[in-house]
């Protein structure tokens, strides 16, 4: 049986059987945009949320319905002596966070595929949620290459 996979979501680890390993003949330019990408830093965040594991949940969950997205798993971390990890994984791709309370600060990576979902909403959100006093936001489109729109790819063997 032959698979192929869909253009919005390329996998690197299967075999393009018309590719070639010469960069200079690829046509690296993009067609349809894959998704939007945001990457957020937070400053001056209140320290007990950054540092508050339940918290940073409940706030994760509430920025990926915000975004539109759906939420198909949620994994944190609590580091000792402080700080948190999440990392959401959604079914258009994912929300990361990172804090470091002794600082104040986040950071915050929102990918979403497709143009159903809202990044920048979510990131609104836990600007907001952190009480952050100033952030950053770099916001992108993802595209997807020609060469990987087109091909037709199969397993490595």
């Amino acid at each position: 049986m032959e698979r192929t996979l869909s253009c919005l979501h390329p996998n690197p680890g299967w075999e393009d059987t018309n590719y070639q390993d010469n960069t200079s003949s690829i046509n690296h330019s993009a067609t349809d945009m894959v998704g939007k990408h945001c990457i957020l830093e937070l400053y001056d965040c209140d320290h007990a949320k950054l540092n508050d594991e339940a918290f940073l949940r409940t706030t994760i969950t509430t920025a990926a319905k915000r975004a539109g997205a759906t939420l198909l798993n949620l994994i944190t971390h609590r580091f000792e002596p402080q700080g948190v990890t999440g990392l959401a994984l959604l079914a258009e791709s994912h929300l990361s966070i990172h804090t470091w309370p002794e600082n104040g600060y986040a950071a915050v990576d929102v990918f979403t595929c497709g143009d159903q979902t809202m990044p920048e909403q979510a990131c609104e959100l836990l600007r907001q949620e952190f009480g952050a006093k100033s952030h950053a936001l770099k916001s992108f489109h993802r595209e997807t290459p020609a060469a990987l729109a087109t091909a037709i790819r199969h397993p490595k063997a």
